[in-house]
């Protein structure tokens, strides 16, 4: 799709004009909006290091099988949002995958319309949303990495990442930007049994944190390189870059006494990939095939054994190595379930919360 800028210098060249058709070209009433492309703006995490993730897989069959090339833009959960909110009246994508709440969040701003993709009726309804604009598409659960080499044993509890031996060895994404970030504070808001406790405690573990950092996926090569000992990040994307990253380990902290439900047990929850066409899309009819595509039974069959992830659908059920490994991983863990709908209403707040009791 032609950018503001090229709007521009066509209209300086060709006159007013042509400046119309290619803005009607945009709006999707012209041949343009046939065109054999479809642009994705996606959360990080599912495209490989090096070309060999789920996305890298599906994308490449897709394309083979459509003639539909696809456009992939990453960013930030929060910021994939971001750039759509401030696209919304010329939208340039056509797909938004993003991670709760910030796919809540961009249904409720009004950046996603009503599609229901094939296969969707095989994802659970926790893992969709009721009105149809949004559905899951990789499982996927929150986790923290260490470095194997640097610890010998990974941490057990939040308190041990007070110590000054992790001085300046610890982030977290941002909260607010990052889906993980914000995971962060969801996680231990639970596992504190509740907000001034969870933030009581991270305004002390800010003493041993590097910093903001807007992406999860660029603190995983971190860890591995033994520049940071532990951050956060989601098992998915963690254990598809262990593939390349022999340091990398995956780990949950429990969860303090003051969790009713799950007192000292290591805690985690869903956070899954969901997907949703964009209002307006420009190609609108290719995100639907894409969105089709990537629920279809043989691409999700892909996202343990490629992607190391969990099938966002309930009929597919994977038996390669990773998935082995992924169950085993995730034994003993305790998953709970967040309140979306009151983290999708009260997250400015929560997010205000957490920047003014770790001075961010």
């Amino acid at each position: 799709m032609p950018t503001n800028t090229h709007l521009k210098s066509i209209a300086a060249v060709v006159g007013g004009l042509a400046l119309a058709s290619t803005l009607t070209a945009c709006g999707g009433d012209s041949a343009a909006a046939d065109a054999k492309v479809v642009t994705v703006y996606s959360a990080d995490g599912l495209k490989g290091e090096n070309g060999d993730g789920w996305y890298d897989q599906v994308f490449k069959d897709f394309e083979k099988q459509t003639g539909i090339k696809v456009k992939y833009v990453e960013g930030g959960s929060g910021e994939v949002v971001q750039r759509a909110v401030r696209e919304k009246t010329n939208p340039q994508a056509d797909v938004l995958v993003t991670l709760p709440p910030f796919i809540q969040q961009a249904d409720g701003k009004g950046l996603l319309q009503k599609y229901t993709p094939k296969g969707s009726d095989q994802v659970d309804g926790a893992d969709k949303a009721t009105d149809g604009t949004w559905t899951s598409v990789v499982n996927n659960y929150f986790g923290f990495v260490y470095n194997k080499k640097e610890l010998k044993q990974a941490p057990t509890n939040w308190d041990q990442l007070l110590d000054a031996s992790y001085k300046n060895k610890l982030q977290y994404s941002t909260p607010g930007v990052a889906g993980d970030g914000t995971a962060v504070l969801i996680k231990a808001i639970h596992d504190f049994g509740g907000k001034e406790a969870a933030l009581a405690y991270l305004k002390k573990l800010q003493a041993n944190n590097v910093g903001p950092s807007a992406s999860t996926g660029k603190l995983a090569p971190k860890v591995d390189k033994g520049e940071l000992l532990v951050a956060n990040g989601d098992v998915q994307m963690n254990y598809a870059q262990s593939k390349d990253m022999p340091n990398l380990g995956i780990w949950f902290p429990q969860a303090t006494d003051k969790a009713a439900d799950a007192a000292g047990k290591p805690t985690t929850f869903a956070l899954p990939y969901a997907g949703g066409l964009v209002t307006k899309a420009p190609h609108s009819e290719n995100g639907k095939k894409l969105l089709d595509f990537m629920l279809s039974a043989k691409a999700q069959q892909q996202v343990s054994e490629i992607g190391g992830g969990f099938s966002a659908r309930g009929d597919v059920k994977a038996t390669d190595a990773n998935a082995i490994a992924l169950t085993k991983l995730m034994d003993g863990v305790e998953v709970f379930a967040p309140d979306w709908a009151d983290i999708d209403k009260n997250l400015t707040s929560y997010v205000d919360d957490w920047k003014s009791a770790t001075g961010s």
